[in-house]
């Protein structure tokens, strides 16, 4: 019998989205219609378990689930035993301490002897203990936000997306903590078998997450300003290039990394590359 790997993710929230559409973007299929808690994939050896992310980290410490979808906030506030594998390219944010705009905070040395709330008190306290300030930590869960104005603390530490929860209560950040995005954490001890469908796994959300981050560009270039806009695209390898049946161009075709793409754009343009094309790429193996 076929081992199977067993997948933790986030039952609702900010990840599960992003989880489930990058299991499915990896061709795997999870049908969760009636919200079931744990579901086995028709094509792929895994089976999923939804559960809350604060107790994913625990679980996957355990071997109730062998890997799992989760905060780097999470991973780093749970402080249990897993391998942190691979960044998966969403759910990003980031940690904040956050004080009253009015007020007279401007940096993390105007905590010390503050009362800070936050949902996030390990990190928090190392954080303070290795800038030798000393505040009082209030642990709370849920409308951080709010501490400052009840009463409740002077400051908060809390995660970060838009920053418009932080400006409707009248908050501005002094200094981020952690950048925290989903990542993928396993359980230190998986057995080969499953390290081999883990393998599997990975390479097929290396291959998404490559796609992603770039494009697929067509342009047609006039012969004698070829070199030049080759040396723009340096692609996978090299840029492909086909005669047009107009005499004289040609069909260049190349990948752009998202990072670069308005400032190549711009130069292929300047350099006589016309009837540029852009397409999204779905998967790429490399």
């Amino acid at each position: 019998m076929q081992e199977i790997l067993r997948i933790a993710v986030q039952k609702s929230g900010r990840l599960y989205e992003g989880s489930m559409k990058l299991l499915k973007e990896c061709g795997i299929e999870i049908s969760n219609g009636n919200n079931q808690l744990r579901v086995t994939a028709a094509n792929f050896p895994v089976e999923v378990f939804f559960l809350r992310d604060d107790d994913i980290p625990e679980y996957v410490q355990d071997a109730v689930a062998d890997i799992g979808f989760v905060g780097e906030n999470v991973v780093t506030e749970s402080n249990k035993q897993t391998d942190s594998i691979e960044k998966l390219g969403f759910g990003k944010c980031r940690l904040s301490i956050a004080v009253p705009k009015n007020g007279n905070m401007q940096t993390v040395s105007d905590l010390e002897g503050k009362k800070i709330a936050t949902s996030y008190p390990f990190i928090l306290s190392n954080f303070l203990e290795e800038r030798n300030i000393t505040a009082s930590i209030h642990e709370i869960s849920g409308s951080v936000e709010i501490a400052p104005k009840i009463g409740l603390a002077d400051a908060i530490c809390d995660l970060v997306s838009s920053g418009s929860t932080l400006f409707t209560n009248e908050l501005k950040e002094i200094e981020t903590i952690l950048s925290s995005e989903a990542v993928l954490i396993s359980n230190k001890e998986l057995s080969v078998n499953k390290k081999i469908i883990l393998e599997s796994l990975l390479f097929r959300i290396r291959s998404v997450k490559k796609a992603r981050n770039n494009k697929y560009v067509l342009l047609n270039a006039p012969n004698d300003k070829l070199d030049t806009i080759c040396s723009l695209l340096p692609g996978m390898k090299s840029p492909t290039i086909l005669p047009l049946a107009e005499s004289g161009w040609s069909s260049v075709h190349s990948v752009i990394s998202e990072s670069d793409f308005w400032n190549v754009i711009e130069k292929l343009k300047a350099a006589g590359a016309q009837g540029i094309l852009i397409i999204p790429i779905e998967k790429m193996i490399v």
